[in-house]
C-alpha cells in the first residue's frame, strides 16, 4: 500500500484528513463501512484501497489522504464494529452475569463479521469504541475486589477463548461447504472408524469416554460451561 512508513503511528492521532484543500469528501466512518461491507462479503484479504475505492465510487489515490496505511484501515474496521456493541445497558451488580452476556454478544459479533476473529489484537483495543467497551467491561466489573490489572487479565482470557472457539466455529463450517458429502455422512463414517479403533481395548481410557457419552457433541452447551469455568475459577 503506498504511503507505508517505517515509523509507527496511531490513526486516531492524525486529522481526519492530511493536506490541504477542499472540505473532506469522506469521514472515517464511511470508509470503515464501506471496508467492513467488503470483508463480510468476501473475507479480510479482499479489502484493498482499490475496492474500498471502488464501493466508495472515488479513486484509490484520494483514499490515502484519509488512510496511510493498511494497518490504518484495519484499525478503523475493528473500531467500526466494536462500536455495535449496545453499553447503554447499566451493569447488573452481578459482575459473572454480566460478563457472561459480553462474552455471547461478543460471539455473536464475530459471526456477523467471520473475519473479526483474525483482527483481535491488544493494539485495536485502544480505539475509541475499543476504550469505551472495555471501560464498559471494567464497570461490570466493580463488585469484583481484585487489581485493575487482573480484571484486564480476565476480560482477555475470556475473549480469548471466544476468539478460539468462534474460530472453530468458522472453521468448521466453512470446511462442511467446501465438501461434497454431508455433515451427517461424514460422522458416520468417522464415527464407525472411531468404533473399530477402540474396539482392540489398546485405548481403554478413550472407550471409557465414548461409552459415558457417545452422543452429538451439543456446542451450545460447551461455550457456556467453558465461560463459567474461566469466570468461576478467576476469584483471588
Amino acid at each position: 500500500m503506498s504511503g507505508r512508513t517505517a515509523e509507527p503511528g496511531v490513526i486516531w492521532s492524525r486529522p481526519e484528513r492530511t493536506g490541504r484543500g477542499p472540505r473532506p469528501a469522506y469521514s472515517r466512518k464511511d470508509i470503515a463501512g464501506a471496508a467492513v461491507r467488503i470483508a463480510d462479503a468476501d473475507g479480510l484479504d479482499a479489502v484493498s484501497m482499490r475496492r474500498v475505492a471502488a464501493e466508495l465510487g472515488c479513486g484509490t489515490m484520494s483514499l490515502y489522504n484519509y488512510v496511510p496505511r493498511k494497518e490504518d484501515l484495519h484499525e478503523l474496521m475493528a473500531d467500526a464494529v466494536i462500536g455495535e456493541y449496545d453499553l447503554s445497558r447499566e451493569p447488573s451488580g452481578d459482575w459473572r452475569a454480566d460478563l457472561l452476556d459480553m462474552a455471547y454478544r461478543t460471539r455473536a459479533l464475530m459471526h456477523r463479521h467471520p473475519w473479526l476473529p483474525r483482527m483481535m489484537s491488544p493494539v485495536h483495543g485502544f480505539s475509541p469504541n475499543g476504550l469505551r467497551y472495555l471501560e464498559h467491561a471494567l464497570s461490570c466489573m466493580d463488585s469484583l475486589e481484585v487489581t485493575y490489572g487482573a480484571k484486564l487479565e480476565l476480560l482477555a482470557m475470556l475473549n480469548g477463548m471466544v476468539t478460539t472457539f468462534v474460530s472453530n466455529e468458522l472453521a468448521t463450517a466453512e470446511r462442511t461447504r467446501s465438501l461434497p458429502w454431508s455433515e451427517e455422512q461424514e460422522q458416520a463414517v468417522r464415527g464407525a472408524y472411531l468404533i473399530r479403533q477402540l474396539a482392540g481395548g489398546e485405548h481403554p481410557r478413550m472407550s471409557a469416554a465414548l461409552a459415558e457419552d457417545n452422543g452429538p457433541i451439543d456446542l451450545e452447551a460447551g461455550f457456556d460451561r467453558a465461560l463459567r469455568r474461566v469466570l468461576d475459577s478467576y476469584v483471588a
